[in-house]
């Protein structure tokens, strides 16, 4: 009697401590996936990725690193960008490498002999009158002409906004993905078109930020770090600047 008396009483205080339980177990046993971050794991993808996108509209400065496909030429990039300008590396396929620096509506382009000389009219092969030309602009600042092609499509690399608009663009219907790690830090997948239309890896510690970002039929991948960190953005000496002379090839 007195054992069949006592069973009741414990399942009962079982339940009430599984019940109450707010730690991080889930359902007295089960682990729970959102202990410690920032919950938006609990949201649906839609709502995933209208945090992520809140969170880098609101942001002062982010460093952009990977692939991207732009106009139909492929780039890779290194970039630390802020509300006032960017700075950092670009190359292109075909190996053409060159530095950006934009400071507020001034853009500075860096670059080697080999990209200077190719810069030739009609876009032909270089003669060794712009093989000596470019050997001036070795290693120079040179500041593009705001009427100047390449300033249109180069500024774009420096531009925080539109180059964040461009990457975090998705297309199709959302769904949450899996949850994995960058960097130390836990994130949650969200997928649009089950991920033919792009993929988002967003943080799940403190702000919600963007930290990876697969574009839609295979236009580049790339990590966002660093968010809100200090980029100091300066003007290049005047001994470090060289006037080009004629208009930039974009397609350098």
């Amino acid at each position: 009697m007195t054992g069949r008396a006592r069973a009741p009483r414990s399942a009962a205080l079982f339940a009430v401590v599984c019940a109450s339980a707010t730690t991080v177990l889930s359902a007295c046993g089960g682990e729970d996936p959102d202990a410690g971050t920032n919950g938006v794991g609990k949201l649906s993808a839609a709502k995933i990725e209208k945090k992520a996108r809140a969170a880098a509209d609101g942001a002062r400065s982010v460093k952009v690193s990977g692939n991207v496909v732009s106009k139909g030429r492929s780039y890779r990039l290194t970039m630390q960008l802020t509300e006032d300008g960017g700075t950092g590396e670009v190359s292109s396929r075909g190996g053409s490498t060159f530095e950006l620096l934009r400071v507020r509506k001034d853009l500075y382009l860096k670059a080697g002999t080999d990209f200077w000389a190719s810069q030739g009219k009609d876009g032909g092969k270089p003669g060794k009158s712009d093989t000596a030309a470019a050997g001036k602009l070795d290693g120079k600042y040179v500041k593009v002409p705001h009427d100047d092609p390449a300033y249109q499509q180069f500024s774009g690399f420096t531009d925080m906004r539109v180059l964040l608009d461009g990457l975090l663009a998705m297309d199709g219907s959302r769904e949450t993905g899996e949850r994995g790690e960058l960097g130390g830090t836990r994130t949650i997948r969200v997928l649009a078109d089950k991920g033919r239309g792009g993929t988002m890896d967003v943080s799940l510690k403190g702000t919600p930020y963007p930290l990876r970002i697969k574009r839609g039929g295979d236009t580049g991948t790339v990590r966002l770090t660093g968010w809100n960190s200090s980029v100091p953005l300066k003007a290049p000496a005047k001994n470090e600047t060289v006037d080009y002379g004629h208009k930039i090839s974009p397609e350098g």
